[in-house]
């Protein structure tokens, strides 16, 4: 099927966002969500904010099951992992400390 044809409103693409959806909420119940429609490439994205130290634990549980959607069913559906926006802001500054209070330890022992 060509991608023109397939959007958000395919039943077989809104049923796999929502399984989508329901496998990431398994794991982070606060997950919010974004629905897209993308050029690079085309297709239907699922921006999962999930609020974790690292993105590919996210991917690692919908991995699967997106590779089978794209692969084996045809559809042009990816998912792109991200941070909220306060998590992205602190770890600058939560960095910035850990490495004054090294530096300050450091700099205390003889």
């Amino acid at each position: 099927m060509s991608n023109e044809r397939i959007g958000e409103y395919d039943p077989r693409i809104r049923q796999a966002l929502v399984e989508l959806r329901a496998m990431v909420r398994e794991q982070w119940p606060e997950a919010s969500f974004e629905v897209s429609r993308g050029e690079d490439p085309e297709g239907i994205y699922l921006d999962a904010t999930v609020d974790t130290e690292d993105t590919d634990e996210v991917m690692d549980v919908v991995i699967d099951r997106l590779l089978e959607l794209q692969v084996e069913e045809g559809l042009p559906i990816y998912v792109i992992a991200g941070r909220p926006l306060e998590r992205v802001l602190a770890y600058p500054r939560s960095e910035r400390t850990a490495t004054r209070e090294l530096v300050g330890s450091a700099s205390t022992n003889p």
